[in-house]
């Protein structure tokens, strides 16, 4: 009788081992489904665009407003904006250091962005321009007017202070940007202002 209950006893041990190593192995396929779950998640991430969009505001008692939206991809970023409610004619755009668009003329979004400590230039001037010289652009008769510019001279939240337009603002102004007067092309009143924010 007792080698019967020995026998029963180590049958149940050895079940409750068997269990046990089962459980671990499963545990073990399931912690590494989830880390490569994760890590797909990470590079799915990483290589999907990144982007930003908002709404300028009128700023001077003017009537401009507009959407901007900037997308990066494979190193470089698109910059897309619509702008209505201008008068017809040439006007500036340019990047400023600070996403404060609080101050009813604009001016509290600081100077142009300028990371690289350059004059004021023409964008892609061999003598130098700021990151924030995106330019002039047409608004026709009624107001209206496009601007589209893609480079790798910028990110979005990359953290390179360089590169980086999270945080600034993008300011359009009345008049035309001359390319010259320094720091910032003499282009007139900040007619329209919209934080580049996530």
């Amino acid at each position: 009788m007792k080698k019967i209950v020995i026998t029963c006893l180590s049958i149940a041990f050895l079940g409750m081992i068997s269990c046990k190593d089962e459980k671990k192995d499963t545990d073990d396929v399931s912690s590494e489904m989830k880390e490569d779950t994760t890590e797909m998640v990470k590079e799915d991430k990483a290589m999907s665009p990144k982007s930003v969009s908002f709404n300028l505001e009128s700023k001077s008692d003017s009537k401009a407003t507009g959407k901007v939206s900037f997308t990066e991809e494979n190193g470089n970023v698109t910059m897309e904006a619509t702008l209505v409610g201008l008068s017809s004619g040439t006007h500036a755009i340019h990047i400023h250091e600070k996403a404060d668009c609080t101050s009813a003329d604009g001016k509290s979004s600081g100077g142009h962005w300028n990371p690289t400590f350059e004059d004021h230039g023409k964008w892609g001037d061999a003598n130098g321009f700021h990151r924030g010289d995106i330019g002039n652009f047409e608004a026709n008769d009624t107001g209206e007017g496009t601007v589209s510019i893609t480079t790798d001279l910028w990110c979005i939240g990359c953290g390179d202070e360089k590169k980086d337009i999270l945080g600034k603002a993008i300011i359009v102004h009345q008049g035309v940007d001359d390319f010259t007067s320094q720091p910032s092309g003499d282009a007139g009143a900040r007619v329209s202002c919209g934080g580049i924010i996530e």
